[in-house]
């Protein structure tokens, strides 16, 4: 049983150690964190390290004003952001508590009307697909009624709302498997005006299929690099998988700070385009759940943060599901398509040192049992955090911290006769892929990709078994499926962010099985 001593202490830990992973950080941000703590060194600190002409700069300072009940000064700064090209809806989306006194300004009424309230702010994200339906993550400007339209199909109407933190996903089913449709956004009855409005239902489930997945981690905000997401956009891939600091907060007890790290992501207008028409599924790591290597311990209320991050998490993104729901937390996961399984698991919220699991005893016990009774000719586990050996050397943080817990899962594998298995993950910022010897079982493969967008870069490190390393760009990593073919494989792509294909290394279903 842990003391209360022992939660604070975990605590401590996670919130200190922001500060010794500021490398992949961007001071507007950092300066955001101080607004929420009231710590206004901090705040102007950060922000002699920004860009002066940076809208996101303006954006904060105007924060900072309204934090120290200066509206006259937050009205100016808002206008500088307007003017350097930040979009009105900005000001919409918020973080609204704190931008409230602004709203009522006449400047902003006047803003408002030169712009046209815009009623949908962020998405459409969809996600959820199967080879029938979809699902469809929006947020409004205002409490609204939201519904999607694809042909003659209506999904039930959905409330957007403070709640939610005006998010509302729409479900549509009813559809036919690998089928490309058009679909509108539905707010108040009336269409929203939508960006890529398109989307394909997964193959059939369980029958043979070619198609692509992009993954990566490593999101951190940098304006130049938020191409990555028109470039993702370019190889069409039938699903995106965001595996962990997909955006940088690095603060879970204040909202603010999560909401603006939020917000400002889904405003870019590269991102929206991709992920209107991809399926995006997302797990977090250290970075969006808590702080720098974080060890939240094995409780489910304690630190009390953990269900708040939880949820703001779920408000989102678009997952099938979320670990256990409200009575077992977490960010856990599978899904199929065609006849590929994907399983994600949640390396944060349960992550126990003393205990020795990175997974938590309901995790642990529910990804053995979807590995066994998996019929997927490839199983595709997904973790936050590389698996392979010695690839962040000297640090706990990546599987080699719970070696007894990743020998339990390997070993399962092997004496369950599971065929199929490789491994992919994020947290190392660069894109790699390695083998792991089983001499009992056969060779696991790991694909790991996270400097999506990073300014931060980690250098290859040379573990036993490393086929190739990339790190000079940011890139992302492509899988490529075929189990159409007579000896079904997947070919791992590592693609920069000028979309050039780096290094390709094909699998055979065949080397996934014992030896």
């Amino acid at each position: 049983m842990w003391k209360y001593s022992d939660c604070a202490l975990i605590l401590a830990v996670c919130i200190c150690s922001v500060d010794f992973a500021v490398a992949q950080h961007d001071p507007q941000r950092n300066a955001t964190q101080g607004i929420a703590a009231a710590d206004f060194k901090k705040v102007e600190k950060e922000l002699t390290k920004a860009d002066d002409d940076d809208p996101e700069t303006h954006f904060v300072r105007m924060m900072l004003a309204l934090k120290q009940d200066d509206t006259a000064s937050a009205v100016k700064w808002a206008g500088a952001a307007l003017d350097a090209g930040l979009p009105f809806a900005r000001l919409v989306a918020g973080p609204r508590d704190l931008l409230a006194p602004l709203c009522q300004t006449d400047a902003y009424r006047t803003w408002a009307a030169e712009s046209g309230e815009p009623a949908l702010l962020h998405g459409p994200m969809v996600g959820s697909v199967t080879d029938s339906g979809a699902s469809f993550w929006v947020r409004t400007a205002r409490a609204a009624k939201v519904q999607v339209k694809i042909g003659d199909r209506v999904s039930e109407t959905v409330d957007a709302g403070s709640a939610s933190d005006f998010t509302a996903i729409a479900n549509v089913d009813g559809l036919v498997p690998a089928t490309p449709y058009e679909y509108q956004v539905l707010i108040d009855g009336r269409p929203a005006d939508v960006a890529n409005a398109r989307f394909v239902t997964f193959p059939e489930s369980g029958k043979p299929v070619r198609f692509s997945v992009a993954f990566g981690g490593g999101a951190g905000y940098v304006p130049q690099w938020e191409r990555m997401w028109d470039t993702i956009r370019g190889f069409e891939p039938t699903a995106l998988f965001m595996l962990g600091d997909n955006v940088y907060i690095d603060q879970p007890q204040h909202l603010l700070c999560q909401h603006y790290c939020y917000y400002r992501r889904q405003a870019r207008p590269e991102w929206r385009r991709l992920v209107a028409s991809t399926a995006t599924y997302a797990i977090y790591d250290d970075h969006d759940f808590g702080t720098n290597d974080c060890i939240p311990g094995p409780e489910i209320e304690s630190p009390p943060w953990k269900r708040i991050v939880w949820n703001v998490f779920r408000q989102n993104w678009v997952n099938p599901s979320y670990g256990g729901g409200e009575s077992q937390p977490g960010c856990w996961f599978d899904f199929h398509i065609g006849d590929v399984h994907f399983i994600m698991v949640d390396g944060r919220y349960y992550r126990d040192r003393k205990g020795g699991s990175m997974l938590g005893p309901v995790q642990k016990a529910w990804l053995l049992e979807t590995l066994k009774n998996s019929k997927g000719t490839f199983k595709v586990l997904a973790s936050p955090v590389p698996w392979t050996e010695g690839i962040k050397p000297g640090s706990k943080d990546p599987w080699d911290g719970f070696a007894e817990e990743r020998e339990e899962i390997f070993s399962f594998i092997e004496s369950n006769g599971i065929k199929g298995v490789f491994l992919i993950s994020a947290d190392r910022h660069r894109t790699d892929l390695r083998t792991t010897e089983r001499p009992d079982g056969y060779d696991l493969f790991e694909f790991e990709s996270s400097r999506l967008t990073n300014r931060h870069t980690h250098g290859v490190v040379k573990t036993p078994g490393l086929i190739w390393g990339y790190n000079k760009t940011c890139s992302f990593a492509l899988m490529r499926f075929d189990t159409l073919a007579d000896s079904p494989c997947v070919t791992f792509e590592c693609v920069s962010i000028d979309g050039e294909v780096i290094h390709r290394h094909t699998l055979q279903a065949s080397e996934l099985r014992r030896k």
